[in-house]
């Protein structure tokens, strides 16, 4: 029996051979994830055409083919956050979801796993008729893709009525109704040449459909028999009816008749100027009793205005005291460059904030927003009050208000109480509260410094027009954890866009500097 150990391999001429393999490897790898990383999503080339009341069928998929369960797929139209359809963690997300896509929206996943998708839309309106946006986004990730959808449908086959005498001939009117886009409606001969038209009208009717109404004057010269045709332009189809006018229509020269026309003539004015002697005594004693019933409501009127201007008044006193008193709780709010954008350019006091045009070179560390252009103050509030003020100038695009500190700051935001936002924005003069569903605010004169107060016990943000005084919104709920400043710059698409928020000092009671 042997003894001793027996050495298997050399550790470092092993090492030494294998070190370079492993280093190869690694590399491999790295560039084949960050390959896969890349993508582009791509759309049908063409309008896709739908019927009234049918479906829609709009297709999105991923080039290269690559499989999109884990992805975020969302279908919008103007604004990002408000949805046509969401599919996220593996499953369809119907909470953001538009109102008016609810229950019609289905998103045909048979092929996800080669990433392609389409969204079905059921019972289509004229609403639908527009242009739609899909996006793929992965956790390194976001691309997107245009889609346009054109709505169509025929209307109810023309009606053709005959309306009377007119310029010595016989007023025809052709009518149909439930067209959509609008229709083009021409009256033919037999032969199909265009006929001149007396008057030709279109109107939009309640539910977005097109009704049509034309007219011509047939006389006994002309041609008596004429066909009126709707045309759906998108479509290529039209509807068509026909008329013939017989000869007993147009009018003939009778004695007879005009000896009976002038005796009724002489009746029409004597029967009216009899019964106008006995109507003016009865007139008089109801113009009395009129007279004094206005009188009675304008006084009335004048109360109720009265009443009105006073609670007016009391209202604006008592929003102008509130505000001045959530003044007392000014503090000093900066912000916190990790946090910002890599578009948004922050001043060297950390005061001001604008939407630059280029993509600035810094770290991607989780805390900062990316691609949404926002900032959060430098402070964070877990208790008492605080107020500060912000100048929006003349921007038409920004949000303002607080938030949570562990808010997801990757990929789009939507900021509404239940993702831990209470903020309150602009966006091309319409303002508006991120309550779910948004609540539009009425704003008299048009604010170029907004203040924020946050009373964090009672549970409530407040917005105020500092402009003029006012009260704009005020939050209410329970708060937990941290909460901090929130800052939506805009994106800078014009000059009013580029220019910065701007932090301003609190006025002190006596009278302090103003924000320049």
């Amino acid at each position: 029996m042997m003894t001793g150990k027996i050495p298997l391999f050399s550790p470092g001429s092993t090492v030494s051979s294998a070190l370079p393999g492993y280093v190869a490897l690694c590399l491999a790898l790295q560039v084949h994830r960050l390959a896969s990383a890349q993508f582009t999503v791509t759309g049908p080339d063409r309008p896709i055409t739908a019927p009234l009341g049918g479906e829609a069928i709009l297709p999105c998929h991923l080039s290269p083919r690559m499989s999109a369960e884990n992805m975020e797929l969302r279908w919008f139209r103007s604004e990002f956050a408000v949805v046509v359809h969401l599919y996220r963690d593996g499953q369809d997300q119907y909470g953001h979801q538009m109102p008016e896509y609810q229950g019609r929206t289905e998103l045909l996943k048979g092929d996800i796993k080669n990433g392609s998708v389409s969204l079905r839309i059921r019972d289509i309106r004229p609403s639908d008729d527009g242009q739609y946006k899909c996006v793929f986004q992965s956790s390194v990730s976001s691309k997107d893709a245009f889609l346009e959808l054109q709505v169509a449908g025929l209307g109810s086959a023309p009606a053709i009525s005959v309306e009377g005498h007119q310029d010595g001939g016989i007023r025809v009117v052709c009518r149909s109704s439930g067209w959509y886009p609008q229709p083009e409606a021409q009256w033919r001969d037999l032969q199909g040449q265009l006929l001149s038209s007396a008057s030709e009208k279109i109107f939009q009717e309640a539910d977005g459909l097109f009704q049509t109404e034309i007219a011509i004057v047939i006389t006994e010269e002309s041609n008596q028999k004429v066909s009126c045709c709707v045309r759906n332009l998108l479509l290529n189809q039209e509807r068509e009816s026909a008329i013939s006018i017989a000869e007993l229509f147009f009018p003939r020269v009778n004695p007879g008749l005009v000896a009976l026309g002038m005796i009724l003539a002489v009746l029409a004015v004597l029967i009216p100027l009899a019964s106008y002697c006995f109507w003016r005594q009865h007139r008089a004693k109801e113009t009395l009793r009129s007279e004094l019933e206005s009188e009675k409501e304008m006084l009335r009127s004048d109360l109720e205005s009265e009443k009105a201007a006073h609670q007016a008044e009391k209202d604006k006193l008592q929003a102008e005291l509130r505000w001045r008193s959530a003044q007392i709780f000014a503090v000093d709010v900066t912000l916190d460059p990790d946090t910002a954008n890599p578009n948004l350019i922050l001043s060297e006091d950390r005061k001001c904030v604008r939407c630059g045009d280029t993509r600035q070179d810094l770290p991607n560390n989780p805390e900062r927003f990316d691609p949404c252009p926002s900032v959060l103050g430098a402070e964070g509030f877990t208790g008492g009050s605080c107020y500060w003020e912000v100048e929006v100038g003349d921007k038409t695009r920004w949000d303002l208000g607080v938030c949570r500190e562990s808010v997801s700051r990757k990929g789009w935001v939507t900021a509404t109480p239940e993702d831990g936002f209470w903020v309150v924005w602009l966006r091309d003069g319409e303002y508006k509260a991120l309550t779910y569903p948004w609540t539009p605010l009425r704003v008299k004169v048009r604010p170029r410094r907004v203040g924020i107060f946050l009373d964090y016990q009672v549970g409530e943000v407040s917005f105020y027009n500092v402009t003029d005084r006012s009260h704009l919104f005020t939050f209410t709920g329970t708060f937990s954890g941290t909460l901090r400043p929130y800052f939506y710059a805009g994106v800078n698409t014009s000059g009013t866009n580029a220019a910065p928020l701007k932090i301003c000092p609190v006025p002190a009671q006596n009278g302090g500097n103003l924000c320049p």
